[in-house]
């Protein structure tokens, strides 16, 4: 106990004092955990054996990571990113695994262990990318949601690899040994290699048709139990009123659907993945985000921390310019083969860069290809051994690439100005579109938020959408009077397009085309003046609010306020003024004439004069009812006062 309270301590203390500062530096959080292993395990000692095996119980927080990114996936933007899957994703797989293979026959493997080593280095850091791309902020722009795909593409990848790995294993190859003979096997057994072979085990009785069955089995239960099944489970948890069991039922879900994934032999990450889709949807997806939540942050840290721990020094010293040239060799095959991608995907110059830079590491299921390599005898003790601090330290160069990113993008940002710039690629589409993220668009898209509902947001200003998405507010760069950009934020479907872009006559242009292109959506649109408003009455908005209108009337408010009015004659003053003047305004739109100044427009002068007086008369009647109203419960008041004196007499 007292050993356990110890290793406890020594990790949390790590955490709380190297995450702030490396923060604080701007490293971010995951180079914070790194150093923080570094310096608690090889550095000072503190940490030994016990790594390794509190790195497979840490490696769940990738699993949970997976499920809150699908919880924030409709499964129909899974589906429109189908082809960066399989095209962008499975290219990278196979050319990066393939070139690998290649340089390490040259270097005098055998192609069993030369296939092996391929495999584990065609993967990238789930856990470090994601978590970067998270916290810069960066996850929508089209660097983060190619590198997403890519990402995902590879965690599928890896159920096939663990099925090929033991096909490779043969006693002549180069090193190979007996699973389990030497310590630095045992060192790098993994929870998710023994998972592996039981789910082997317990499938390989089954005929071809019956494992089939068996995975399609396990995924209908997912499908149909996240559809079906959530609505009453959690009626029946809300019964009791206890806020812990809503997080008893969040880690029973995940955890329960990462241990049918291994039963089947499938990836676990990928699993609660699916089910985080399946649930997209669902009114309950907030709640399990917020209870899930925490332990994701925490398993990550500390997956983090052992990744630090568990490099060894020892290997590198012993060879440590073979260990990094080997390890610059891989990032820059893996490297040339992902910009190549970006190229051919058409990504932008900074896009391209945060891809590459991104994806140039291995991965943590390395770790677990490793250990199963070990275990089958697919590649040798020793070559294990320097195989796992190549990717430890690919991983810790990770986070260094995207600060070196933020240096080259902050040199490209004024080169990528004078160049024509290509509209994002919208994957979502959402019941509300808001056109125009300005000061006024901002305003009305955060209220949205709050209140819960989803939005689209479409604007031509890149800086704009980039501080957005800094705040962690979803946008899309794009010119938004573009029919096909309109057409792909969801134009055919949406609910509400709201219009509020600075210029007056995009925004005339813009709903005159959505009004035509669907005369049954609901359009607000922002207007400049009263000229505007006309205009956009006739191009067909549903709502029209005049920029300054409001903030006119309130500040009309306060001064009535401070003259003696109370605040409720005030308010009613002021909604009496609103609804009056907005009558007005609809009556003399009917008058106006396109390209006729109004002052040569005798019937919209003539009837605005008498608009004039009538709204004088009303408001003058609205005060004195007001007044008079306020005089009669004064009477009434002095009327109870002298009953209750009479009373009290």
């Amino acid at each position: 106990m007292e050993s356990f309270l110890f290793q406890a301590t020594i990790y949390l203390a790590a955490a709380v004092i190297a995450v702030p500062i490396a923060s604080r530096l701007g490293f971010g959080s995951v180079l914070g955990y790194l150093a923080a292993g570094i310096f608690i395990g090889p550095v000072l000692g503190l940490v030994g054996s016990e790594t390794r095996e509190l790195q497979h119980f840490a490696e769940f927080g990738v699993v949970m990571m997976l499920f809150l990114i699908g919880l924030e996936l409709e499964p129909k933007a899974l589906w429109n990113m189908r082809h960066r899957l399989i095209g962008l994703g499975g290219s990278q797989v196979i050319l990066t695994g393939a070139l690998i293979v290649g340089a390490a026959i040259l270097l005098g493997l055998p192609l069993g262990t030369a296939t092996a080593i391929g495999m584990i280095f065609a993967l990238s850091s789930t856990a470090i990318v994601l978590q970067t791309l998270n916290e810069k902020r960066l996850m929508q722009t089209a660097g983060g949601r190619s590198s997403f795909s890519v990402l995902l593409t590879q965690d599928i990848a890896v159920i096939p690899m663990l099925a090929a790995i033991p096909l490779l294993a043969s006693g002549h190859l180069g090193g190979a040994s007996a699973p389990g003979g030497s310590g630095s096997e045992q060192m790098a057994e993994t929870t998710a290699g023994a998972n592996a072979q039981a789910a082997i085990s317990l499938i390989d009785s089954l005929p071809a048709w019956g494992v089939t069955l068996a995975t399609l089995g396990a995924i209908a239960i997912i499908i149909v139990g996240g559809v079906f099944g959530m609505r009453p489970i959690f009626r029946f948890i809300h019964r009791a009123k206890l806020r812990e069991l809503y997080t008893a039922l969040a880690l029973l879900i995940v955890i329960s659907i990462a241990f049918m994934m291994t039963l089947v032999g499938l990836s676990p990450a990928l699993g609660t993945f699916m089910a985080g889709v399946v649930l997209a949807n669902s009114e309950f997806r907030h709640e399990l985000e917020s209870d899930i939540e925490p332990f994701k942050g925490l398993l990550l840290g500390l997956f983090f921390i052992t990744v630090g721990a568990g490099i060894s020094f020892t290997t590198f010293f012993a060879a440590p310019f073979e260990i990094l040239g080997l390890t610059m060799m891989m990032m820059l095959v893996k490297g040339a083969v992902l910009y190549g991608l970006a190229l051919i995907f058409g990504l932008r110059q900074r896009d391209r860069w945060l891809f590459t830079l991104g994806l140039a590491g291995a991965g943590e299921f390395g770790f677990v290809l490793v250990s199963f390599s070990l275990q089958t005898g697919a590649i040798g003790s020793d070559l294990g051994e320097r195989i796992l601090l190549i990717v430890a330290l690919s991983m810790l160069l990770t986070p260094l690439f995207f600060i070196l990113w933020e240096f080259l993008s902050n040199k490209m940002r004024d080169d990528e100005k004078s160049e024509p710039l290509l509209p994002d690629e919208i994957d979502e589409q959402k019941p509300i579109i808001i056109a125009g993220i300005g000061r006024f668009g901002q305003v009305v898209n955060r209220m949205l938020q709050l209140a819960g509902y989803e939005t689209t947001v479409l604007d031509h200003d890149l800086d704009t959408i980039q501080l957005m998405r800094k705040f962690g507010f979803n946008g899309f760069f794009g010119d938004p009077t573009r029919p096909e950009l309109l057409h792909a934020a969801g134009l055919d479907t949406a609910k509400v397009l709201v219009v509020t872009m600075d210029e007056p006559a995009n925004v005339t242009n813009l709903v005159e085309y959505a009004r035509k292109a669907r005369p049954d959506l609901h359009i607000v649109a922002r207007a400049y003046d009263r000229n505007h408003v006309y205009q956009l009455y006739r191009a067909g908005a549903d709502d029209i609010v005049r920029e300054v209108f409001d903030s006119s009337l309130r500040a009309g408010r306060y001064v009535l306020e401070n003259i003696g009015l109370s605040e409720f004659e005030a308010s009613e003053l002021e909604k009496a003024f609103f609804k009056i003047d907005r009558s007005a305004l609809r009556e003399l739109a009917e008058l106006w004439q396109p390209g006729v100044p109004i002052s040569r427009n005798e019937a919209y002068m003539e009837r605005a004069r008498a608009l004039n007086k009538d709204l004088e008369s009303a408001l003058s009647a609205k005060y004195d009812e007001l007044r008079g109203s306020d005089d009669e419960a004064d009477d009434n008041e002095e009327i109870s006062d002298e009953e209750r004196a009479e009373r009290v007499a």
